[in-house]
């Protein structure tokens, strides 16, 4: 993996949506760390500048962009102010995404539920590769990483129609992306993370029969750590990574291993 106090990343910006917390938040600051002049984009104005303010205070470089990624005039904003403010896009990180309470069976799950979930899991990343392929194609070329999941290879234990539904879609949407755009100089792939430990999950499985359900599934008995799962994106968007394209790249602890049978 790449040292994120390399520098791997000066000279390049990058564009991260749903960068106010979690895996986006981690990220963004691991790749200020690596050189990048970070763009984080974020619906919750606050939690955005939160993000701001700690790559400010560990010397790097970011901004704000407050945008739903699911509204199209907003994207479209939020990358021409990413070239208007840095000169370029050579990295995007389609990382926003929801995951409601009433997503549940497909009998069970609410019609707007479902256009809610779809819409900023799936069109989010659609509008994002939408307005920054053009960006990233006259920067020169670069790196996607759009944010799936374990789910969109294998079935949930829990229904969750709306959300496994919309990262099956990321997932062949990505395929798609680097095949077409792999001689142009752009690279894409897809980042399937397992259960990650954030305050919402923490709150899930505080019940110790509900959490040890969830993690007998885990091969390594533990969920991930945002951090963790950023490390491997910061992996995918350096030169490192410079021959990977259109994978698949599975960060869950051993789930899948364990539950995919080979063909």
């Amino acid at each position: 993996m790449v040292d994120a106090s390399s520098g791997a990343l000066s000279g390049r910006s990058a564009l991260i949506t749903g960068a106010g917390s979690g895996i986006g938040r981690e990220t963004a600051l691991r790749m200020a760390e690596a050189g990048a002049h970070v763009v984080v984009c974020e619906r919750d104005e606050a939690a955005g500048n939160a993000t701001v303010e700690q790559i400010a205070a560990s010397g790097g470089r970011g901004l704000l962009v407050v945008a739903d990624v699911s509204d199209d005039v907003a994207m479209q904003s939020a990358v021409d102010k990413t070239l208007r403010d840095t000169g370029g896009l050579h990295i995007l990180f389609n990382n926003a995404g929801i995951f409601p309470d009433a997503d549940g069976s497909p009998v069970d799950t609410p019609m707007d539920v479902w256009h809610q979930v779809i819409d900023v899991n799936l069109k989010g990343v659609f509008l994002g590769c939408k307005y920054g392929i053009p960006a990233m194609l006259a920067s020169g070329g670069g790196s996607i990483i759009n944010t799936a999941s374990f789910v969109a290879l294998i079935g949930a234990a829990t229904s969750q129609i709306a959300y496994t539904a919309s990262k099956g879609g990321v997932l062949a949407m990505t395929r798609e992306i680097a095949v077409e755009y792999a001689r142009q100089g752009i690279r894409a792939n897809a980042l399937c993370p397992g259960p990650v430990r954030t305050p919402l999950l923490e709150d899930l499985l505080s019940d110790p029969a509900a959490r040890e359900r969830r993690l007998v599934h885990i091969p390594m008995g533990r969920l991930a750590e945002a951090s963790e799962i950023a490390r491997a994106v910061l992996f995918l968007a350096s030169p490192e990574s410079s021959y990977v394209t259109g994978t698949t790249f599975v960060v869950d602890g051993g789930i899948t291993a364990a539950y995919v049978t080979p063909e």
